[in-house]
């Protein structure tokens, strides 16, 4: 409630004009302070906290509900009512509110009602936010579910306590991460959209959710939601990590740390696809425990100059394919001659012998942690050899 507060706020002060948001059936939910013209209705919707019938019987037959963008209702001294501008608050075609301006002393330009528009999509967020607490509300859910990655067991039983989860049963979390390396609340604001609309069409999974600075979090009760799911509900490419599946609430934050691993490895090795499950990222899942700092030291030299990338490239490749000379020259279509003076050459600057197995899996592992930590970033081999 203190961001609808906050936005309602800047907006009337930008706007010059008092602001109130009503919910969907016309009960106050925040209002500015009073900084311009005040009528009767105004005055007594702050003091009542809703609409009282006549006005909204009148306000209704102006086409409010109806309204799918910015509207003005006539004025009705009458009832103390001096002419408004609506403009209604929808999450995918819901109406979830309204917001009101006094139309008067002087109306509302255009220019002013385009920026009221613009700031109803993280309201309507808010509201349809509120809206999804069955049993807790929103703000308590979301503290919940923090502690809950946390690790904080007593999270869980609030959660289990309020009806948010059902007992004794497993656990699963997927991560969802935008190819965006810097995130920004516009950002965030398309994750929270595309994670409350999925949540929506699972609500026989229990879901529960959150977003992160740089990713969102699904939490379902069960075995994991078809990545495929997932993906369709982000208005953004993104990839996924899927935790494994844990027999109690308690246990989220392990499946939540797995989860957060698998999509950072998926970010950064794009031949996993578009989906990685932690219990299949093989020699990846040790390699985020470690530093970029255990290295080969002779990849150094190499990681150093971008025009050793093709040296690379080919040396993964080649370790890749088990040191198949002939199917290493298959898959870079790289005559043989060249790819035995690109392994010297490796072995000179690298100083190392690639006839020594235990050579051979440093390097392997260094490069493989190389691209976790963004210093190796191969191309398309099949298109670059």
């Amino acid at each position: 409630m203190a961001d609808l507060q906050k936005t309602v706020d800047e907006l009337a002060a930008r706007l010059g004009r008092p602001l109130l948001l009503e919910d969907r059936v016309q009960r106050v939910v925040v209002y500015s302070e009073q900084n311009g013209t005040m009528d009767d209705v105004r005055r007594d919707s702050i003091l009542r906290r809703h609409t009282v019938p006549e006005v909204r019987q009148w306000l209704r037959a102006s086409g409010i509900h109806r309204a799918t963008s910015p509207l003005r209702t006539p004025g009705a001294p009458h009832l103390g009512l001096l002419p408004r501008v609506c403009v209604p608050v929808r999450y995918a075609d819901s109406l979830l509110g309204f917001l009101w301006f006094i139309d008067a002393d002087p109306p509302m330009s255009h220019e002013q009602v385009d920026e009221a528009v613009a700031v109803t999509p993280p309201i309507a967020l808010a509201l349809f936010h509120e809206s999804l607490a069955t049993g807790l509300a929103s703000h308590r859910e979301l503290e919940a579910v923090t502690g809950l990655l946390l690790g904080e067991r007593d999270a869980a039983r609030q959660l289990i306590e309020a009806g948010s989860f059902p007992q004794a049963q497993p656990v699963t979390v997927a991560v969802a991460r935008p190819y965006e390396d810097e995130p920004d609340d516009t950002l965030r604001l398309a994750l929270e959209q595309g994670l409350l609309a999925l949540r929506r069409r699972l609500s026989g999974h229990h879901a529960l959710h959150l977003v992160r600075y740089d990713h969102a979090v699904l939490i379902t009760a069960g075995p994991p939601v078809p990545a495929e799911e997932m993906h369709a509900a982000m208005p953004m490419p993104v990839v996924v990590g899927l935790g494994r599946t844990r027999p109690a609430l308690e246990e989220a934050a392990d499946s939540y740390r797995e989860a957060r691993h698998a999509a950072e490895v998926a970010a950064r090795v794009p031949a996993l696809g578009r989906t990685a499950e932690w219990a299949r990222l093989g020699v990846y899942r040790m390699l985020t425990q470690l530093s970029d700092q255990e290295l080969h030291p002779g990849l150094e030299e190499l990681l150093a100059d971008v025009q050793h990338l093709p040296l690379l490239e080919t040396l993964e490749t080649y370790l890749d394919l088990a040191g198949s000379a002939v199917a290493t020259s298959r898959a870079l279509r790289l005559h043989r001659t060249s790819l035995y003076y690109r392994l010297q050459r490796v072995e000179e600057l690298a100083r190392t012998d690639l006839k020594d197995g235990g050579e051979r899996l440093s390097l392997h592992l260094s490069l493989k942690l190389a691209r976790l930590s963004g210093r190796y970033s191969p191309r398309d081999l099949h298109n670059s050899a």
